[in-house]
């Protein structure tokens, strides 16, 4: 009885742990959806906010606006492209390492636009803008080269399967249709005709004796009659007097 009871609170007790341990993980997932979907949001307030500033704000601060809108929309699409296809491709590893540190970049111009949008001194600010404006070009430009090797690399390889398995269709298409592939047919050869030969030759005319050839043999006009037999009761011949 004792040992009924022990296994049943060590029973109760696993599910209460496996079930402590589902709701945390629930818990967390839930809890990293919301977040996500925050930031997302967030990030589309302040993407809509930047490209209303580069419409309605003349002047550096307008292009401050335009820069950092420039900025995070090229470095978001190299994150996703590069992101999503190290799961098919090892080697953007390789990238993705590369791009990492090309964000240190970007984070810290996207931090110094962001101060400057509220810089009252707009001669200073005047002053920078080319600088940033620079380095805004080279930071979006190795985006750029790093997202569309990418894609290019992707397309490349798509590009390389879809030869090969045209290939293979083509090959099972063709033995599907077996039957019409016309077989080797020999060349019939019809009757052979012998030149007439014989025509040129007068002695066959209609009518013309016969000439006896070289393989028949000739036949005399009249057959000899054959030897008598003599008998033993027959009388020698007598021969003729000549008297």
């Amino acid at each position: 009885m004792e040992t009924v009871v022990t296994v049943l609170v060590l029973l109760f007790a696993v599910f209460v742990v496996l079930g402590a341990y589902a709701a945390v993980k629930v818990v967390g997932a839930a809890k990293r959806s919301v977040d996500r979907t925050i930031t997302q949001a967030r990030r589309t307030v302040e993407d809509h906010t930047l490209r209303a500033k580069s419409f309605t704000q003349l002047g550096p601060a307008g292009e401050l606006a335009q820069l950092r809108l420039t900025l995070r929309t090229s470095m978001r699409a190299t994150q996703d492209a590069l992101y999503a296809g190290v799961h098919e491709d090892e080697s953007l590893k390789e990238s993705i390492a590369l791009f990492e540190r090309l964000s240190v970049h970007g984070r810290e111009l996207e931090g110094d636009l962001k101060r400057l949008e509220a810089e009252p001194d707009r001669a200073t600010l005047a002053e920078r803008l080319p600088a940033l404006r620079e380095r805004t070009r080279r930071i979006t430009e190795s985006a750029d080269s790093l997202r569309w090797a990418a894609r290019d690399r992707a397309r490349r390889f798509a590009d390389d399967d879809l030869d090969t398995l045209s290939a293979q269709i083509d090959v099972e298409a063709g033995a599907l249709r077996h039957w019409t592939k016309t077989e080797p047919t020999e060349p019939t050869t019809g009757p052979t005709t012998e030149p007439p030969a014989a025509a040129a030759d007068p002695r066959t005319w209609p009518g013309a004796p016969r000439q006896a050839s070289a393989e028949e043999p000739a036949r005399p006009a009249i057959t000899p009659s054959g030897r008598r037999p003599v008998y033993p009761w027959q009388k020698k011949p007598r021969p003729e007097s000549t008297t």
